[in-house]
């Protein structure tokens, strides 16, 4: 099927199915897209189905802001409906991360492959790092920058965030507790910018890949499989309103523990794939 061995297409379907419920439950649990557990399943699976390694990675990436787009919008909702989400921040940043999405999504058509996982795995790194060890000392004042200085992060967190196929909750939760901000709340605003920065990501990175449609997997445009998309966004969709519910039952210390095994997990796979 598709010019695939239906075993496996088996394996891939089962692997994408799980991965998207793994997928919506972070999202609501951490606030974040899912990308960070999307993008390693999605790269085991295409490897599965034979793509080429310096296509693997980028069809990786922007596979998983395409599905980060209704897994975001559900988990913002639910995290709104709290009354949690500081909308003054997300209004702030709205213009600057998609500058920053439209940035990382053209470095994406001429990148190597191995450049996403570095990004990938060097960002995370920190992130974990900060949440396992952080104390008062990790801050960096007692209250939000405003102006320029807030939309220049925001550049930023949309270029890694596109590079790395994340919806950018990871980075900007780390943000936001580093100034003061209460993990809850940041974790309930970071949820909205995976809205901003799916949508144009997943856009940019169909007319990167573009070029080489010759050269994907069947049911691909550009460096986005409808394959993937399909069978993982509904799954994460309904599965993020009970990974949100749960983050209200944690106490702080415990979310960013648990937080931080995740993002390790993950560096860790990544590492692996890049030495051997």
């Amino acid at each position: 099927m598709f010019g695939i061995p239906l075993n496996e297409l088996a394996y891939a379907v089962a692997g994408l199915i799980a991965g998207g419920v793994a997928t919506g439950l972070l999202a609501g649990l951490f606030g974040v897209g899912g990308g960070a557990i999307i993008v390693p399943v999605i790269y085991a699976v295409f490897g599965l189905m034979h793509v080429p390694e310096e296509l693997r990675m980028p069809l990786s990436v922007g596979t998983s802001l395409a599905v980060i787009i209704p897994t975001s919008i559900q988990s913002f909702r639910t995290h709104y409906a709290k009354g949690a989400v500081d909308m003054a921040v997300l209004k702030l940043w709205a213009a600057p991360v998609v500058l920053g999405v439209l940035v990382g999504s053209g470095i994406a058509r001429y990148a190597p492959p191995g450049l996403f996982k570095i990004v990938f795995v060097a960002i995370a790194s920190l992130i974990a790092a900060k949440l396992f060890f952080g104390s008062e000392r990790w801050k960096l004042g007692d209250t939000l920058p405003a102006g320029l200085p807030m939309r220049l992060y925001g550049v930023i967190i949309g270029v890694l965030s596109s590079l790395m196929g994340i919806g950018g909750g990871q980075l900007a939760s780390v943000f936001m507790t580093a100034y003061g901000a209460p993990i809850h709340r940041a974790i309930a605003t970071s949820s909205g910018l995976g809205v901003l920065i799916s949508i144009p990501g997943a856009i940019g990175f169909m007319a990167a890949g573009w070029p080489r449609m010759a050269e994907l997997p069947p049911l691909s445009i550009g460096f986005v499989s409808l394959i993937g998309v399909l069978l993982i966004a509904p799954t994460s969709t309904f599965f993020a309103p009970y990974g949100a519910r749960l983050a209200y039952r944690l106490r702080k210390r415990q979310l960013e523990i648990a937080f931080g095994i995740f993002l390790v997990l993950v560096c860790l796979r990544f590492l692996w794939s890049l030495v051997f």
